[in-house]
């Protein structure tokens, strides 16, 4: 690499870790830990490409993005932040970041962005900003690395014209997202229309399509669950989608389904020419299991959800939500959603009680608890038990990428949280009973999110 990047963080060991590998790379670095002295080096005309934090101690790093870009708009910005939301990914597309990577990010992949960012001699046309700058309760929640993935297709797709196919199981949010890159982006003043194929026939399709009243210019069609088309529907929607009166109408379609369709293909139950004409941008949304870092805020978010349609406000204890979190949850997010609505109901105190959440699991058959006894069977065995359960989850296909993570993060958090509590919360005698560094068990407390709780041995 050859070129001068700017590092803003006001997080030290960052900065440290980027400039020695960009250093190491052949680039020339500055770094600063505020938005005052990043400005100033751009209105100097300091660097080739600037990788800035969110959140710093006097400003924004992305509130900055259209000041650089007016003063110099050939800089690529490159977004680094711990705010993991849907929002701080889209608003970084708004705002024509060069590329966005949530905290913890992998280095090699931060490094090969950078690369690319040198070479390139102009930034693509920043995408028109919607109105979804002020909405702070968007509809897709969770801050794990899974959602991260699904966070910057949305970003990138959101403000363009090109069809979707959403492949998910069932009550991953297959609707919920169609509904939102109708809702959050430049199309959503036009209508949006959904079709179940099980149940459409050809006629009612194409009056539907033809009709100006129906489905006028920028239209949004939604084809939930497309596998149930009949193959005539399909050869049907395929002539009409290369139809002139339809490519003039701009009509958009989005596409969901849960099987696989290259599997349809191959045995001859679903066209392959209509598959591409769908499935031009695919978002893939992973089940809840895949995703089990976000049980704890999915969970507080439905409650505070079911208190916004006028019922009392309720809290759930941590406790209660480790149980949560050692459930597979087959029926995914909506059996969760499901779920808490059943117990804020059930429960007679303003806090959910860890017990209830345990008496109500057991009345679920259909729900894998993690939290059942060994039967005296060795560790290894047990996990060995479990995985085989997650791979028999997935059925034909493969889990998400990045499983070793997750699974060594589901290990390491009892571990820590058992090990602190054995220890009544001496950190020194946890770090020595694990046989780690004090300094590397507090940044695993952080990360992890763990409570401590320090408290004196009763004699």
């Amino acid at each position: 690499m050859d070129g001068t990047v700017i590092i803003a963080d006001d997080d030290r060991t960052i900065r440290t870790v980027l400039t020695q590998a960009l250093t190491r790379a052949g680039c020339k670095v500055r770094s600063t830990s505020n938005i005052s002295t990043l400005w100033r080096w751009v209105e100097e005309g300091e660097g080739d490409v600037v990788i800035s934090d969110v959140m710093m101690p006097d400003g924004n790093g992305l509130d900055l993005l259209p000041q650089i870009h007016k003063k110099r708009p050939d800089l690529p910005v490159i977004i680094i932040s711990a705010q993991n939301t849907m929002m701080t990914a889209i608003k970084a597309s708004e705002h024509g970041a060069y590329d966005y990577l949530p905290k913890p990010f992998d280095l090699k992949e931060l490094l090969s962005k950078t690369n690319r960012a040198l070479s390139q001699s102009k930034l693509p046309a920043k995408p028109s900003v919607s109105a979804i700058s002020n909405q702070q309760n968007l509809p897709l929640v969770g801050s794990s690395a899974a959602m991260q993935d699904v966070y910057r297709i949305v970003a990138r797709v959101l403000n363009t014209d090109l069809n979707v196919m959403i492949v998910g199981q069932s009550g991953t949010g297959k609707n919920l997202l169609a509904n939102t890159l109708h809702d959050l982006g430049h199309r959503r003043d036009a209508p949006f229309l959904t079709i179940h194929p099980a149940s459409a026939t050809a006629g009612q399709i194409s009056d539907i399509l033809l009709d100006e009243t129906k489905a006028p210019y920028g239209t949004t069609i939604y084809l939930d669950e497309i596998t149930e088309m009949p193959m005539d529907v399909q050869l049907m929607l395929l002539d009409l989608m290369q139809m002139p009166v339809i490519v003039d109408k701009n009509i958009r379609f989005i596409s969901s389904t849960q099987k696989s369709l290259k599997n349809m293909i191959s045995e001859g139950m679903f066209r392959e020419d209509l598959f591409y004409r769908l499935n031009v941008m695919p978002i893939t949304l992973p089940p809840l299991r895949d995703r089990m870092d976000d049980i704890s805020e999915l969970s507080l978010y439905f409650l505070r959800k079911i208190s916004d349609d006028g019922q009392p406000i309720k809290t759930i204890s941590n406790a209660a939500l480790e149980h949560l979190r050692a459930v597979l949850w087959p029926g995914n997010v909506r059996e969760l959603e499901n779920f808490i609505s059943r117990i804020k109901v059930l429960s007679t105190e303003d806090e959910i009680s860890a017990q209830l959440v345990e008496n109500s699991l057991k009345q679920m058959p259909k729900v894998t608890s993690e939290t059942t006894p060994l039967n005296g069977e060795g560790l290894s065995s047990a996990v060995e038990a479990h995985l085989k359960r997650y791979f028999d989850l997935h059925g034909e296909q493969l889990p998400l990428p990045g499983l070793y993570n997750r699974i060594l993060r589901e290990v390491e958090l009892p571990l820590i949280a058992l090990s602190l509590s054995a220890t009544r919360g001496n950190q020194i005698k946890t770090a020595e009973l694990l046989g780690i560094n004090r300094n590397t068990l507090r940044k695993k407390i952080h990360d992890l999110d763990i409570k401590v709780t320090r408290s004196k041995k009763m004699m």
